[in-house]
């Protein structure tokens, strides 16, 4: 197996029929220092690891909508792997928030359909994947919220209302502004403090 060097995809895994089998492929792997991989459509695809002010853009994420979680749910950011074994995918979200059952296993391969939010922040390697086959695949699974911050732009994305077609509905607000998020937040994120240390938050 070889990697390729920008979102590399590991050669002979695409598509794949056995989708258990590409979990132990992805268990075995050893990527590159500096990459992460994920399942997506059948085939793993590595991305290099997140720039470091992403941490505290995570970290304000989860601090806002904390408290509005139902009983027994929980939110964070870390490498958990969520699997979506009907779409042949598996992802590391770069924020989850779940009920905490879905975190009592053994297993190092969780329930994607236990999700009641999912967040991505893109790079320029993962803006794709994050922008078509995400949100694909978290609707069809049930995902009740997913939110894209696009780093690039700017900006915020929130999608509501999963169906086999994709999320029906969504919101985009620039970094800055506060973006009304749906079930079962029901709250306002306050995006102000997103943008790149470079740049500074847009007034």
């Amino acid at each position: 197996m070889t990697l390729m060097a920008e979102r590399p995809v590991i050669d002979g895994t695409e598509p794949h029929s056995d989708f258990e089998e590409l979990l132990d492929v992805l268990d075995e792997l050893h990527v590159p220092d500096g990459y992460t991989a994920e399942i997506i459509r059948g085939s793993i695809v590595a991305s290099p690891w997140p720039k470091g002010y992403y941490n505290r853009v995570m970290r304000l994420v989860c601090k806002q909508l904390e408290p509005y979680l139902p009983a027994g749910h929980q939110i964070d950011y870390g490498p958990f792997l969520f699997a979506f074994p009907g779409e042949a995918s598996a992802f590391g979200p770069d924020i989850h928030a779940a009920h905490e059952q879905v975190f009592e296993t053994e297993s190092n391969h969780l329930d994607g359909e236990g999700l009641v939010f999912a967040a991505e922040l893109t790079s320029p390697s993962t803006r794709r994947r994050d922008v078509t086959d995400k949100p694909e695949v978290y609707a069809r699974a049930g995902v009740p919220v997913y939110l894209l911050l696009d780093m690039a732009e700017e900006q915020a994305t929130v999608f509501r209302s999963p169906s086999v077609k994709g999320y029906e509905s969504h919101c985009t607000m620039p970094f800055g502004g506060k973006l009304p998020m749906p079930a079962p937040f029901d709250c306002h994120l306050d995006t102000a403090g997103f943008a790149t240390p470079a740049k500074g938050v847009r007034q």
